[in-house]
């Protein structure tokens, strides 16, 4: 039960500090300052919670991640199911904290829509917007696998790197897409946006799902191609 609490409160914590922010800051590429400090929010808050739960729960606080693991064994799929429920809410539960203080307090939204995820960048295109997710969700969890695995052994620097590459991601995915590569973010300000957000939010839940599971069979396909090349030399001995 502790690692899905774990799941939960990073999610929450991911949605509020990352969302809360690009609603504060705006994300407007133009200056670039709201758009860059948004990117190191979602990338710190990354950094933060590995090193918070990541022993308890993995850190995975995103769907995609969670599939990933599942697909290349790391998690059961009972633990699936309960990681993505736990981050679900814990999306939810985080947009609702936001929605209280910006209406409470009267703060202007500067993304008109919770920090939620469009498809204005891509000029209203579900293909495009499809292709930006898979593309940017490929790269952050191919990087979490090979950062997290056993024979890696990038120990206590691994949250950095993690925390690093979704900058990364966001970067030049914000300007597109607003950057999901994580359906449980997606959701949470799609339900306080309303009709706009919640029209085009299946293009974040079947983005990111996809480019986890073509990171997971790239990585099971790299992984095993290394052990190959190390039993290579001991076959040609023979």
């Amino acid at each position: 039960m502790k690692k899905y609490v774990a799941e939960f409160i990073g999610t929450l914590v991911l949605v509020f500090m990352g969302c809360g922010t690009a609603m504060l800051v705006g994300c407007d590429s133009t200056y670039g300052c709201g758009y860059l400090l948004t990117a190191l929010a979602f990338g710190l808050v990354i950094v933060g919670m590995a090193y918070c739960i990541g022993n308890i729960s993995g850190c995975h606080i995103n769907p995609a991640v969670s599939l990933g693991v599942y697909m290349s064994g790391g998690i059961s799929g009972a633990d699936f199911g309960c990681y993505v429920v736990a981050q679900c809410l814990g999306s939810i539960v985080g947009s609702a904290l936001l929605a209280a203080i910006f209406g409470l307090g009267g703060v202007y939204d500067l993304t008109g829509g919770y920090g939620s995820n469009g498809l204005a960048g891509v000029n209203g295109s579900a293909a495009a917007g499809l292709i930006v997710e898979i593309i940017l969700t490929f790269i952050f969890v191919l990087t979490i696998l090979g950062v997290t695995s056993k024979k890696a052994g990038h120990g206590s620097f691994g949250g950095l790197i993690i925390g690093l590459t979704l900058t990364l991601v966001h970067i030049l995915g914000i300007g597109l897409t607003g950057t999901s590569v994580n359906p449980a973010r997606s959701l949470g300000p799609a339900i306080f946006a309303g009709k706009s957000a919640l029209s085009c939010l299946w293009v974040f839940i079947v983005g990111p799902l996809a480019g986890a599971a073509l990171a997971a069979f790239a990585y099971k396909f790299l992984e095993k191609d290394d052990k190959e090349d190390e039993t290579a030399p001991e076959e040609d001995a023979e």
